[in-house]
Formats: C-alpha cells, sequence, structure tokens
C-alpha cells in the first residue's frame, strides 16, 4: 500500500513561485510513476505531470499535460522519497488543491484521474492578486 503526504501549499502572490512536496512512503515495485493533479473549486481533478520514481525506468522520464507545460516543472530526489512540483509565474487560476498520486504507468497518455490507484489528501494553493 503506498501512502503520499503532500506539504508546501499555502497563500502567494500572482507571478511568486511555489514548490510543492510529495513524500512517498512504501513504493510498491507495480506503482513506480507518481503524478501531480490539482483540482480548482468546484471542477474535476485534471492531471498535471507524472514521473517514474527512480529503479523503475532508466533515466528521468517526466510527462505534463498539454495546458500545464510551461510553468510547471516535475521533479524528484530520490534518496528523500520526494517528488516536488514547482509552479512559476503563479496565477490567480493556479487556486486549488495539489494532489499527488502513485500509479502503474506514466506517460502523455496516462494522467487521467482513473490511471492513478493511491492519492495523498492534498495542499490548498491560493494566489491572490
Amino acid at each position: 500500500h503506498v501512502q503520499l503526504v503532500e506539504s508546501g501549499g499555502g497563500s502567494v502572490q500572482a507571478g511568486g513561485t511555489l514548490r510543492l512536496s510529495c513524500e512517498v512512503s512504501r513504493q510498491a515495485d507495480s506503482h513506480g510513476c507518481v503524478g501531480w493533479f490539482r483540482a480548482r473549486s468546484g471542477q474535476e481533478r485534471e492531471g498535471i505531470a507524472s514521473i517514474y520514481k527512480d529503479g523503475h525506468k532508466t533515466g528521468d522520464y517526466t510527462y505534463y499535460a498539454d495546458s500545464m507545460e510551461g510553468r510547471f516543472t516535475i521533479s524528484q530526489d530520490n534518496a528523500k522519497n520526494m517528488v516536488y512540483l514547482h509552479i512559476n509565474t503563479l496565477e490567480t487560476e493556479d487556486t486549488a488543491m495539489y494532489y499527488c498520486a502513485a500509479g502503474r504507468n506514466c506517460g502523455s497518455g496516462y494522467l487521467r484521474v482513473s490511471d492513478f490507484d493511491y492519492w495523498g489528501q492534498g495542499t490548498q494553493v491560493t494566489v491572490s492578486t
């Protein structure tokens, strides 16, 4: 059973940057992909990016939703079992609950909620002008 805990959210000014963290524990061999999602108020969760945890794929494979490329960067620190989401030039539209999740496969076609089996509780990001 994979456990994920997000942190790093908060209230930030538009134009700023933020780094969200996801601590991944009890990583199952079958779920080597970690993704970031967000849910804006009244909307469904949408995929942002995903990455293969080290050891599950040779190299640092990262994938982004088409609408998320540019301001979002996913990265990892395997020594700390952490996966990060860096958000640059924050906009008020980035206000949302951000979640990390673990799934079996990463890829441009695997950023749907249904592709991920384990979820964290989320961390709230609020962007103001």
